[in-house]
């Protein structure tokens, strides 16, 4: 029978991506969902669905074999969805960018393995991809120390006003990051460091950031230390980003009100330098640690020319494994706690996405 999949935010720039991954790599029939009635260019079915709508969201759950969560941003989400899915049975992932969402719902695990329902968060590109490079390098250790992970966007990355309101959203608060084997603050955008990615995008600056992977990493690896710095190309958007979360006052970045303004400028702008900066991201991991009792560093790189596509790319591979049935984990995850490296690396190579290892 014809698997059904539900992608909540499905016309979103990121639900379209996932979407559009499943039509090629899958035979899956595909709902698509918006809060309002759109017009549909891809070949799957949409639905209008406002997810504050419990029955409405329950009946729409009912019918599918799997349900993927796009419709951030997720900071505001309180985990209704995952609740519902497994309440009815059905498999869920998402694309959830943010430690609180991650903190909110895992307190479902048990009963998620209990009705046999497989959960993995944090997919997509970064969190996503990057998880599983990550635990790629890690598994080359005897004794893994250190994880240095920085990724850098062009532009827009492709993505919509969600994404950007996330990304104003991290500049709100402190976080705690695992530094030397215990939990010290840090300041979002903070820390220039200097980073060379690979071509087109070479040097340019990142910043300390407050991602998923910060909290995950920390969690599913023992090292000492998880280092995950963002960086923005041109490298003037940085600066304005370290401006507005160091010299704006507080107030204005942590209103709602602000957040949409900041939002809605740099997607403006960036419409415009979209045509000469592209919408492309790289990723760059560095774990150094011990193999073999010698000191030892892993790098490992990564580069796609639309950050969008990628993270559909990243989302849609967990999704056409988990129809497949080649990922069965019930319980609640992160994506390195749950996607084997083997699988990880086919499904990337099916998607002509190349993790260089250096």
């Amino acid at each position: 029978m014809t698997k059904k999949v539900l992608v909540l935010g499905g016309y979103g720039r990121i639900g379209k991506s996932v979407a559009r991954d499943l039509i090629n790599h899958t035979d899956a029939e595909v709902t698509i969902t918006s809060r309002q009635t759109q017009q549909v260019d891809l070949p799957l079915r949409f639905i209008a669905l406002d997810l504050a709508d419990r029955q409405q969201l329950q009946s729409a759950i009912a019918e599918q074999d799997l349900v993927i969560h796009c419709a951030g941003p997720f900071h505001y989400r309180d985990g209704s969805v995952l609740e519902t899915c497994i309440e009815q049975g059905v498999n869920y992932i998402d694309v959830s960018d943010h430690r609180s969402f991650y903190q909110r719902v895992i307190q479902h695990r048990e009963r998620a393995i209990a009705k046999g329902v497989t959960a993995i968060l944090n997919t997509g590109i970064f969190p996503g991809i990057s998880n599983s490079m990550v635990k790629q390098g890690i598994e080359q250790f005897e004794r893994p120390a250190k994880i240095h992970l920085s990724y850098v966007v062009a532009g827009s990355g492709g993505a919509g006003l969600t994404v950007m309101r996330t990304t104003f959203l991290g500049l709100k608060n402190k976080f705690s990051a695992w530094i030397d084997g215990k939990w010290q603050d840090r300041s979002p955008y903070s820390e220039r460091e200097i980073i060379v990615f690979p071509q087109p995008y070479g040097k340019t600056g990142v910043y300390w950031f407050d991602v998923p992977e910060t909290y995950t990493f920390a969690d599913s690896f023992p090292v000492d230390t998880v280092i995950t710095k963002f960086g923005s190309i041109p490298d003037w958007y940085n600066h304005l980003t370290w401006i507005t979360a160091h010299i704006f006052p507080q107030a204005w970045v942590s209103s709602p009100q602000g957040i949409e303004f900041f939002s809605r400028v740099s997607y403006a702008m960036t419409k415009v330098t979209d045509r000469f900066s592209g919408t492309g991201v790289a990723m760059r991991v560095e774990i150094t640690g011990q193999k073999a009792g010698q000191a030892y560093t892993y790098l490992s790189t990564m580069v796609h020319q639309d950050t969008a596509i990628a993270a559909g790319a990243g989302t849609g591979a967990i999704a056409q494994l988990l129809l497949e049935g080649k990922l069965n984990q019930p319980g609640i995850y992160p994506v390195e706690q749950a996607l084997p490296t083997e699988l990880f690396v086919k499904a990337m190579d099916s998607r002509q996405i190349e993790i260089v290892v250096h």
